[in-house]
């Protein structure tokens, strides 16, 4: 039997002014992938130059050393919205970290993060889920409930009894690896049914699934659902 191929390293972008930010960040990633991950290539640059990268997967943003604060966020998600950004900003700032979710980012550290707590961020984020304080999370899905969103209006999409699961821990905000280990499967299956969820919904990230689902009412009563 061949062994597997190692996986496509993945790029990520370090954003910030300092220089002793930029060592400090970079140095997240010397630790080295368990067999079968991909190697994380930090990349440091202006963020024009980064964002001129089409390679470029992942940006790590410091908003303490920005001057476009928010906007900076915003931007990204407009020019590249492909691209996957981490935060760090100041610390016990709750209304700060849902504007940034809501201008893209995927998860948000403390300025005091220790170098590892961001290095499991970025594998967090890497892994397709959210790292951010689930109490923010679910302050952010009302935010968003109370936003009039005519796409949400469309007919509730069919789902499988797994599917439904799913769906259900990701309202709890639980991440993949949770998600795999309380379903008793594999984590690349508890992916595949979410980008499965995304495309029936048309949703483009994790918190607008979960705002969509609310608002169609994809997960009724149990007790007002008949047998399938």
């Amino acid at each position: 039997m061949s062994s597997p191929r190692n996986p496509q390293p993945i790029r990520i972008g370090l954003v910030a002014g300092e220089p002793i930010r930029v060592e400090g960040l970079t140095s997240v990633f010397d630790e080295q992938p368990a067999p079968g991950q991909p190697q994380l290539l930090p990349l440091v640059g202006t963020m024009h130059e980064l964002l001129a990268n089409p390679k470029l997967d992942y940006l790590v943003v410091d908003l303490n050393s920005s001057s476009g604060g928010l906007d900076t966020l915003e931007s990204v998600r407009r020019t590249r919205p492909a691209i996957r950004q981490i935060v760090i900003g100041p610390e016990h700032d709750d209304e700060l970290v849902l504007e940034a979710i809501i201008a893209g980012a995927r998860a948000y550290l403390d300025s005091s993060a220790s170098p590892q707590t961001v290095r499991q961020a970025i594998d967090v984020v890497v892994s397709g889920s959210i790292w951010a304080p689930r109490r923010l999370l679910s302050r952010l899905i009302d935010r968003l409930l109370a936003v009039p969103d005519s796409s949400l209006a469309s007919a509730r999409p069919s789902l499988t009894e797994r599917e439904r699961q799913v769906l259900e821990l990701i309202l709890l905000a639980r991440s993949n690896r949770e998600i795999a280990r309380q379903l008793g499967i594999e984590e690349r299956t508890v992916k595949a049914h979410v980008a499965r969820l995304m495309r029936k919904t048309g949703a483009d990230n994790r918190i607008e699934l979960s705002m969509r689902a609310i608002n169609r009412g994809m997960l009724p009563d149990p007790k007002s659902k008949t047998p399938e």
